[in-house]
């Protein structure tokens, strides 16, 4: 007579019949379904895999396995992006995090950049170890994105354009305007991305300010000629600021533009 399996065993092989059909996040539904439960039964059979250590708790109803050999560490995901549509969604992997993912950069973020129309409760939010930078904008912001498959997660992330001038209107998305210089500088020397675009991504997203920033540095590293003109032909009312996190007080009269000191020298007045 063959002897029933040990609870643990059980409740082990049922963990792994959901992770199979769930794949890297694990909700209440998931269980319902997959073992056919009602969801009362899912939530409380959530709470003792977690209880037993064997899920993290990302936020109500929603759970990370834990991999063996995470065991006793605070991060337990392997790949952060894979929880974003789960938590931030409407949303995008954008700002440096993009940057870093199309290769406009060689720094390394510990934070990740997201984009959403959630309405978010402080800049920064903290799951199981993982910081993410968030930003919050208007539905009519979230275009000009790819799906990125992760693992059996479809992320959203901004195309290369797209990353250029979010980080355009926003330089905080990309660590600051002297980074955010740098992946303008990488965009233009990649051959497979396409100028042009920066102009009509910059003109659905509707912000002045991006078109006197992206000509204030196309001209101050001889740019393409077209694009110099096109942010000339869109230029609006009123002063910015290159980088409103920096004491930019000389004016680039040309571009109506605040820069910093250092970046005045030599640039047309």
């Amino acid at each position: 007579m063959s002897s029933s399996p040990h609870p643990v065993a059980k409740s082990r092989l049922r963990l792994s019949q959901v992770l199979q059909q769930a794949g890297s996040l694990v909700s209440v539904g998931d269980v319902s379904q997959t073992l056919r439960i009602e969801r009362q039964a899912a939530a409380q059979l959530l709470a003792r895999w977690h209880a037993q250590g064997w899920l993290k708790r990302l936020r109500q109803g929603v759970y990370a396995p834990v991999p063996l050999t995470a065991l006793g560490q605070e991060q337990v995901l392997e790949d952060p992006w894979v929880i974003v549509p789960e938590l931030f969604a409407p949303a995008y992997i954008g700002g440096w995090s993009a940057a870093e993912h199309w290769g406009l950069t060689e720094q390394v973020f510990r934070r990740v950049c997201v984009i959403t129309t959630r309405p978010v409760r402080g800049k920064e939010q903290t799951f199981q170890g993982i910081t993410f930078l968030l930003k919050h904008v208007k539905p009519a912001a979230l275009f000009g994105t790819k799906g990125v498959w992760r693992g059996s997660v479809k992320v959203d992330v901004s195309d290369p354009a797209k990353t250029i001038i979010d980080m355009l209107d926003d330089p905080a998305l990309g660590g600051g305007i002297r980074h955010v210089n740098d992946c303008l500088v990488a965009f233009l020397n990649d051959a497979e991305t396409s100028p042009q675009y920066l102009i009509t991504t910059a003109d659905r997203l509707g912000n002045g300010a991006v078109f006197k920033r992206l000509g204030f540095l196309l001209e101050r590293h001889g740019g393409p000629a077209d694009l110099i003109a096109a942010c000339r032909e869109r230029l609006t009312a009123g002063q910015a600021k290159l980088d409103p996190a920096l004491p930019c007080r000389p004016l680039v009269t040309r571009w109506r533009l605040r820069v910093p000191a250092g970046w005045a020298k030599g640039a047309p007045r």
